[in-house]
């Protein structure tokens, strides 16, 4: 999977046609791009999580109000965790520092992992934060600096 270098609003993550191991052919679902205008409005509804992939940054750094953490060099191992963690969410915001490798990944894993389940157990919207976490701070958008697990910060 090519991840652009450059996010732009609305552009897809194309996987195409994969095999699985029975070499039966299955389409994965594609990841959408989100700005972070688009989010500030999203997260005012209770259906949507972010989720936070970075890894050590989160504890320096700062985070989104409200994300959820997992870090993407366990990521795979923990979708289960997520998938239930997320229950009666049906929109998942992904984001790591920039959103061009580790955010992109993690939710092209989601992805193929629902397709691999053949349901999408009631996520609807797998997105990506253009410009990632960087880009919302730089913005003057909300962060919270808590180490709460989870994050009890606000949704706006």
């Amino acid at each position: 999977m090519a991840t652009p270098p450059h996010p732009h609003p609305g552009k897809h993550i194309q996987t195409g046609q994969r095999r699985s191991s029975r070499s039966k052919r299955r389409m994965s679902r594609s990841v959408s791009y989100v700005t972070g205008s688009q989010l500030l409005s999203l997260k005012r509804r209770p259906n949507i999580a972010v989720v936070d992939v970075r890894d050590d940054e989160r504890s320096y750094d700062g985070h989104i109000p409200g994300s959820l953490h997992y870090a993407s060099d366990t990521f795979s191992e923990k979708i289960p965790n997520l998938v239930q963690s997320v229950a009666g969410k049906d929109t998942l915001v992904f984001h790591c520092a920039l959103s061009q490798v580790r955010g992109p990944k993690c939710a092209q894993r989601l992805a193929d992992y629902l397709a691999e389940l053949k349901q999408d157990m009631g996520i609807k919207n797998i997105l990506v934060l253009e410009r990632g976490y960087n880009g919302w701070e730089a913005s003057g958008r909300p962060v919270c600096r808590c180490t709460d697990i989870p994050c009890k910060g606000d949704s706006a």
